[in-house]
């Protein structure tokens, strides 16, 4: 219970990279967060530090963030921060990787047309039934009569 959560707010810098793996699907991309900040001096808003985290998705949150993101995307990422230091050839390496709970598009900056992602079926599909009638009722139409008017013609044939 003790982890670092963050919601971090930025663009995909790299094309996810989808695999396979033996527990599951798994994707990753590199994400830049800018922090802008508003120059008094200049009287303008000015770009400051660019940070950039490795993010890795799991499962479906995996596969659906390789079919819906691309290089340049305004993204909102929320998860576990893990930052991590290596030695590599000599010299200190520092990575800050996020383990993605939640990955979405920034609709302040556009939109974005959400599609339910298909779920195996574990269980048979029940046959369809026929198709309702959508039209709208006329005056004269027993679907606008009172529930009570509806409810009489069944109560007369059970008498």
């Amino acid at each position: 219970m003790n982890e670092t959560m963050v919601c971090a707010i930025g663009r995909v810098a790299t094309r996810p990279v989808y695999r396979e793996m033996a527990s599951g699907p798994s994707a990753r991309f590199r994400m830049a967060v800018t922090a802008r900040y508003w120059d008094r001096e200049k009287n303008t808003w000015t770009d400051g530090h660019t940070n950039f985290f490795t993010v890795w998705a799991n499962r479906q949150l995996a596969t659906n963030t390789a079919a819906s993101l691309t290089v340049g995307e305004p993204v909102i990422v929320q998860g576990r921060l893990k930052v991590r230091t290596d030695v590599r050839e000599g010299q200190s390496w520092t990575s800050a990787d996020i383990d993605a709970v939640a990955i979405g598009h920034d609709l302040a900056w556009g939109t974005s047309a959400f599609r339910r992602g298909g779920r195996p079926e574990t269980v048979a599909a029940a046959p369809a039934g026929p198709e309702p009638n959508w039209d709208t009722p006329s005056e004269g139409s027993p679907h606008l009569q009172s529930p009570a008017a509806q409810v009489e013609p069944q109560e007369a044939a059970l008498t």
